[in-house]
């Protein structure tokens, strides 16, 4: 049987990106500047303060008024690696593109997540409004001790139907959650905006959110590529308290 590894980490790359703040620009003042193609925009730039400032506050409107459709001009692919019941999270939001790798046409690495030591164990409050806290050392250890048992044994059996000829998409079935799948998601800046205002705990947000550590990791990771690429964007999303136009 193949060495079974376990990960407590995921991983999110950016594959592709068509995404840029002038893109905003541009589909948003195609209604009072008439025709000009997108790569005149970026090539235009805004190389004055003026300019800047002028570019920085149309974005600014349109975020704090809701005006979303500027924001859908552009697309981010992202390379996705995480536990399987992560991604029955990230397809409740249908405002995307996904490709997740097949247990009917492969055979399913055995690599498994274990929450790290800092991962909240007790859940606290009501439905909505729930609050994490810390688990003791006996509960991380009964957590970690019975997730990797789990995890060898079900792989084990896996395996034993594979060698007895029976079918992937049959013998999957008795795997756990927690086996790591892969993905690519597609989405625009607006559609990106409404995963992270669900799927990220943060302070001063219009709507607070309460979202699974495991699904938060890979919307922090995505976050970060989003800043970098569109930063005025970015910037206007969050003084507009995180909400998508």
């Amino acid at each position: 049987m193949p060495e079974i590894e376990f990960r407590s980490d995921v991983t999110v790359e950016l594959v592709r990106a068509s995404a840029h703040d002038s893109d905003v620009l541009f589909a948003a003042r195609v209604s009072t500047q008439g025709e000009q193609t997108l790569e005149e925009s970026r090539l235009e730039g805004s190389e004055t303060e003026v300019d800047q400032k002028r570019d920085r506050g149309l974005i600014n409107y349109l975020m704090r008024d809701r005006h979303g459709s500027p924001f859908e001009h552009n697309s981010m692919t992202f390379y996705v690696q995480a536990p399987i019941f992560v991604f029955r999270e990230f397809m409740r939001h249908r405002i995307a593109s996904y490709n997740e790798e097949s247990g009917r046409y492969r055979e399913l690495n055995p690599v498994f997540y274990v929450p790290a030591p800092e991962r909240n164990l007790l859940q606290v409050g009501k439905p909505g409004a729930y609050d994490f806290l810390p688990g003791s050392a006996e509960q991380l250890a009964l957590v970690e001790q019975q997730t990797r048992d789990v995890s060898v044994h079900a792989y084990a059996a896996y395996q034993r139907m594979l060698e007895a000829g029976v079918a992937r998409e049959v013998a999957r079935i008795i795997l756990p959650l927690n086996i790591y799948s892969s993905m690519y998601v597609t989405m625009n800046a607006r559609s990106l905006m409404n995963f992270l205002s669900l799927r990220t705990k943060r302070e001063g947000t219009h709507f607070p959110s309460f979202p699974q550590r495991e699904i938060e990791m890979c919307a922090e990771k995505m976050e970060a590529h989003f800043a970098e690429l569109m930063p005025l964007t970015y910037d206007a999303f969050n003084k507009n308290g995180r909400v998508a136009p």
